[in-house]
């Protein structure tokens, strides 16, 4: 079976982003690596079995929003509870939630990516839509 091996996001300032889904989503430091000249290169995050892999880039991309080409959303799954939590810990951060449905609230990191957090049920393995 396939399955994601990890995740990567470019941003010009790795440790405020690595630190936002560390802190805000609880997403444990796996690993950091610097370049040759000692500079923070990158910090690795558990996903839960695969990881988020914030890397240094030079340059940020467009801000996507609605449904776009490419990847376009980060969403992490959380329990029904931890939903208003998230929201709440959010707003005292400052970070808007941007838009909720019925089982997932939206918003953006540092650097204006999307991203969700949501209950939604998944469908039974080998279901077929």
């Amino acid at each position: 079976m396939t399955r994601i091996h990890h995740l990567a996001v470019g941003t010009p300032e790795v440790l405020r982003l690595a630190e936002f889904y560390r802190d805000v989503f609880g997403l444990g430091e796996v690993a950091r690596h610097h370049d040759e000249s000692g500079s923070l290169r990158s910090i690795w995050l558990d996903l839960g079995g695969s990881l988020l892999m914030i890397e240094r880039s030079a340059a940020s991309r467009e801000r996507v929003e609605g449904v776009g080409g490419g990847l376009f959303l980060l969403a992490l799954r959380v329990g029904v509870e931890e939903r208003n939590h998230l929201e709440q810990v959010l707003a005292a951060r400052g970070h808007a939630v941007e838009s909720r449905s019925a089982y997932s609230s939206y918003t953006r990191d540092p650097d204006g990516n999307r991203v969700a957090f949501s209950h939604h049920p998944r469908e039974p393995e080998g279901a077929v839509g």
